[in-house]
């Protein structure tokens, strides 16, 4: 059985059941052991760990 409405549905009525598809900001979360920001459940870019454990060696900038 395919999809068929019985009754069109008007533009005010299909564009009130769209309005709700608006994009969120990101929330950031602090690394643990440097206090940067981070998206959560990834690697900190500043320190290179996880979890509170070291999981990239990040290289200093000189």
């Amino acid at each position: 059985m395919s999809i068929c409405p019985k009754n069109r549905s008007s533009r005010a009525r299909r564009d009130k059941r769209r309005a709700n598809w608006k994009m969120d900001t990101q929330s950031f979360s602090r690394c643990s052991k440097c206090g940067a920001l981070v998206l959560p459940h990834r690697v900190c870019k500043a320190c290179g760990t996880y979890n509170k454990k070291e999981v990239i060696k990040v290289q200093e900038v000189q």
